[in-house]
């Protein structure tokens, strides 16, 4: 007979909530008893019991203090490997930063080429113009040129 896969969810009724969390939890501790025995590594598990105000720790509450300092004082050490959540996430929002630099630059430039487009179609440019909008459209029109010189001299090498 095939097990039905499980619904992952909130469980209401409160017996079957305690029933699941039970044999669930006999589960994770051999899962965390195999690992340790099989690869050889130190390993704990500290479950807090939901039903009642004790909390379950594998192997026990010594070994398990044990593991945890040796892995606080490693990732004071090495903290070059060991990242936290603050300086993982200030590097997130470093590069999302950099991104949203970058594609305000490219929506700009490609604006401004959507403009001047529509003004070669027009054969003249509006009279509200400022200084700094021509500068920009001189740098875009040297940069499509700069462009497309490169794209000939690499057709030409094809020749």
């Amino acid at each position: 007979m095939t097990r039905k896969k499980v619904k992952l969810g909130f469980i209401c009724d409160d017996s079957a909530r305690k029933a699941t969390y039970k044999k669930r939890k006999k589960g994770i501790m051999k899962k965390v008893s195999e690992l340790t025995i099989l690869c050889g590594i130190p390993a704990c598990a500290i479950i807090s019991n939901p039903f009642d105000s004790k909390t379950e720790v594998w192997p026990d509450i010594a070994e398990a203090k044990q593991i945890i300092e040796r892995y606080q004082n490693s990732s004071v050490i090495d903290g070059a490997k060991n990242v936290n959540q603050e300086s993982f996430l200030l590097q997130r929002i470093t590069k999302a930063r950099e991104q949203l630099r970058k594609q305000k630059h490219d929506n700009h430039e490609k604006e401004l080429t959507v403009r001047m487009i529509g003004y070669m179609k027009n054969k003249q440019l509006p009279d509200d113009l400022s200084v700094s909008d021509l500068k920009q459209f001189d740098k875009l029109i040297d940069k499509n040129l700069k462009d497309l010189d490169n794209k000939i001299v690499e057709l030409n090498s094809f020749d």
